[in-house]
C-alpha cells in the first residue's frame, strides 16, 4: 500500500492498483502552542540530560504512540492521527529515525478506511525480517463494543505495506502492548476485549487475554487471564526464561496491576502494585543490564460513591526497579504540564479537541547504544520523543503521588 500526501487531501494506491480519494483535516501548526519546533528534531531540553523531538504532526490531533528498534538499528514510531479518536478521519500514521540520525522523517499515513476509526498500532519484527502492524478498528462513532484486530504487513522495511486483513474479530478486541517472542519461536500478542463500555449490572466487562500463535501468526489460541475483569492492556515482559510478568492498566483508576507466569499462558490473577494508575496507559522495558523501567501517570483517581472519577493525565513519569518490578526504588517526571490554574484559564480541561493537559500512552524502548526512549501523546497536539540515560532516572524527583520505594 503507498500514500501519497497531496495538499489537504490524501490520495491512496493499493498495492491491488484499487485507488481511492479522502478529504482530511488541514496539517496543524503546533509550534507556538508547544514553544518548539514540530519538525522531529532532537534538541536538547531544559532540563539537563534529557534530548526531546515533536513528531511533525500531519492531523489534528495525534495519540497511543508505539516506537520498534528494527534490526537495521532503525526506529520506527506508529500512532493514530485525525481529527479526533473515534472519528472516521483517524488513520494509522508512521515516522522513522534512521540509525544515527537525529530528525524522525515527516509522517506517513499507513492505514485508512473510511467509515472506519483505526487506533492503537502495535509494531513487530519477525525473525525474518517482515514487519508486521496491528491496530485496531471500529465504526467510526459507534464506541469500541464492535472493535475487532487488523494487521498489515511490509516485507521492505516499512517502505510499502499490505492492504489490511482482519486477524481476530471477536467484538470489542483490542492491541496496545508489544508482541513477545517465547521459546521455540512461539508468539504471544497482549489483547483485551472491550464488549461494552466499563460497568455493565454493576461489574466491569472488560477484561484481559493473550493469543499465542506456533506458525508465525497463521493461526492462534487464547489463553484467559483469569480475574482480570477492570485490568486491560496487558504489557508482556520476558524476566528470565519461563518467568513472564504482565503489567495492567486499572479501569478502577487505583494502581498498576501486575500478573505472572511460567509458560505464557498460564497467568495469575492480577495483585495491585505499588504503582498507581489513573486509568491511562502504561508500558515498561526490561532493559540491557537487566533492571526495568516503566512509564506511567504518577496519579490515581479520587473515589466518589464507590466509583473512580476522573483523574489527569500527569504528570508522566518514568520508574525504575533492579529487583524485576519487586520496587521501584527511582521515579522522575518527564511532563509535569502547565498550573491548574492556568488549566483553568485555557479552558482546555475535558475538552475532546487537541491542546487540552494530557502527557499519556507512553511507549518505551532502550536502543543499541543504551539510551531510554520514550515517546508518548503530548496534548494531543502530536508525539513527542525524549531521550535519556538510565541514570538519569536516579537524579531527579516527581511531583506525582509516587515518589519510589525508600
Amino acid at each position: 500500500m503507498i500514500y501519497h500526501r497531496v495538499g489537504v487531501g490524501l490520495t491512496v494506491t493499493l498495492l491491488s492498483g484499487v485507488l481511492w480519494a479522502a478529504d482530511w483535516p488541514s496539517a496543524p501548526n503546533y509550534a507556538d502552542a508547544i514553544g518548539s519546533p514540530t519538525d522531529g528534531r532532537f534538541r536538547a531540553s531544559a532540563v539537563a540530560g534529557l534530548e526531546e523531538a515533536y513528531l511533525p504532526p500531519i492531523f489534528a490531533s495525534s495519540h497511543a504512540a508505539n516506537l520498534l528498534r528494527l534490526k537495521s538499528g532503525d526506529v520506527l514510531c506508529v500512532w493514530f492521527s485525525g481529527s479526533w479518536e473515534g472519528n472516521s478521519d483517524v488513520a494509522i500514521v508512521m515516522s522513522r529515525l534512521r540509525a544515527g540520525a537525529q530528525q524522525w522523517s515527516s509522517p506517513q499515513v499507513i492505514d485508512h478506511h473510511p467509515g472506519e476509526s483505526y487506533q492503537n498500532p502495535v509494531l513487530f519484527q519477525a525473525a525474518d525480517g517482515t514487519l508486521w502492524i496491528f491496530h485496531t478498528t471500529q465504526p467510526a462513532g459507534q464506541g469500541q463494543a464492535n472493535a475487532k484486530v487488523l494487521v498489515t504487513k511490509s516485507m521492505d522495511d516499512g517502505k510499502t505495506w499490505s492492504a489490511p486483513a482482519v486477524l481476530f474479530d471477536q467484538p470489542g478486541s483490542f492491541v496496545r502492548q508489544p508482541l513477545v517472542v517465547l521459546p521455540h519461536g512461539r508468539w504471544l500478542l497482549p489483547m483485551y476485549v472491550t464488549p461494552s463500555r466499563g460497568i455493565t449490572k454493576g461489574a466491569e466487562t472488560n477484561y484481559s487475554i493473550v493469543k499465542i500463535s506456533s506458525d508465525q501468526g497463521k493461526h492462534w489460541r487464547t489463553c484467559p487471564i483469569p480475574n482480570s475483569n477492570g485490568y486491560v492492556q496487558p504489557d508482556v515482559l520476558e524476566l528470565q526464561a519461563d518467568h513472564y510478568v504482565a503489567f495492567f492498566r486499572s479501569r478502577y483508576a487505583d494502581a498498576i496491576y501486575k500478573s505472572q507466569s511460567n509458560d505464557g499462558c498460564t497467568w495469575t490473577a492480577p495483585q495491585k502494585t505499588q504503582l498507581p494508575n489513573n486509568n491511562s496507559s502504561i508500558q515498561a522495558t526490561k532493559l540491557h543490564d537487566g533492571n526495568l523501567v516503566i512509564a506511567f501517570n504518577n496519579v490515581r483517581a479520587t473515589i466518589a460513591k464507590g466509583k473512580p472519577q476522573a483523574a489527569p493525565r500527569k504528570p508522566l513519569s518514568i520508574a525504575l526497579s533492579e529487583d524485576q518490578g519487586k520496587t521501584w526504588r527511582w521515579v522522575r517526571d518527564l511532563e509535569t504540564g502547565i498550573s491548574n490554574a492556568r488549566q483553568t484559564a485555557v479552558g482546555q480541561a475535558n475538552r475532546n479537541v487537541p491542546g487540552r493537559e494530557e502527557y499519556s500512552y507512553p511507549s518505551v524502548i532502550q536502543t543499541a547504544d543504551g539510551k531510554i526512549v520514550v515517546a508518548y501523546t503530548y496534548r494531543r497536539f502530536t508525539i513527542k520523543v525524549v531521550r535519556f540515560d538510565e541514570s538519569w532516572i536516579k537524579q531527579g524527583t516527581t511531583t506525582g503521588v509516587f515518589s519510589g520505594t525508600q
